[in-house]
């Protein structure tokens, strides 16, 4: 018999792409990111109204930089959306905040009507800029 049995080397091909398939997922999933710097343009053209609420590291809700609790601002969040229905929110959250709080925050402000909401980063130079979701 001449010819090369294939078989072998078939099965093992199979084999081995079944582990890739499985592994590569958790390969991925284990990046260490560090998100809040981020290069973005400023702007193409002005937003009439914006709130400005920051989320400092200790989990306190700044609005306009006054402390406010999540209640009060799901309520200011309301009654802007009633107002003014396309108010773009600006965040400002630390980078030690976890995503499940800037998760949960996002949810109550949709909750109260505004899905405009923009993340303000860190540029390279230090220079502060949003970038629309």
């Amino acid at each position: 018999m001449s010819d090369i049995n294939m078989t072998p080397l078939i099965d093992v091909m199979l084999v081995l792409l079944i582990i890739f398939m499985i592994t590569a997922p958790m390969m991925t999933s284990k990046l260490k990111l560090d998100l809040p710097n981020a290069e973005t343009p400023p702007p193409t053209q002005p937003v009439p109204v914006v709130m400005n609420v920051g989320l400092n590291a200790d989990g306190k809700l700044y609005l306009d930089d006054v402390v406010i609790t999540q209640e009060a601002l799901a309520k200011r969040a309301t009654e802007q959306a009633r107002v003014k229905p396309d108010t773009e929110v600006q965040l400002r959250a630390d980078q030690a905040v976890s995503y499940g709080r800037v998760a949960e925050l996002i949810g109550v402000l949709q909750t109260a009507g505004l899905n405009r909401v923009a993340f303000v980063t860190e540029g390279a130079a230090g220079a502060s800029a949003a970038s629309s979701r």
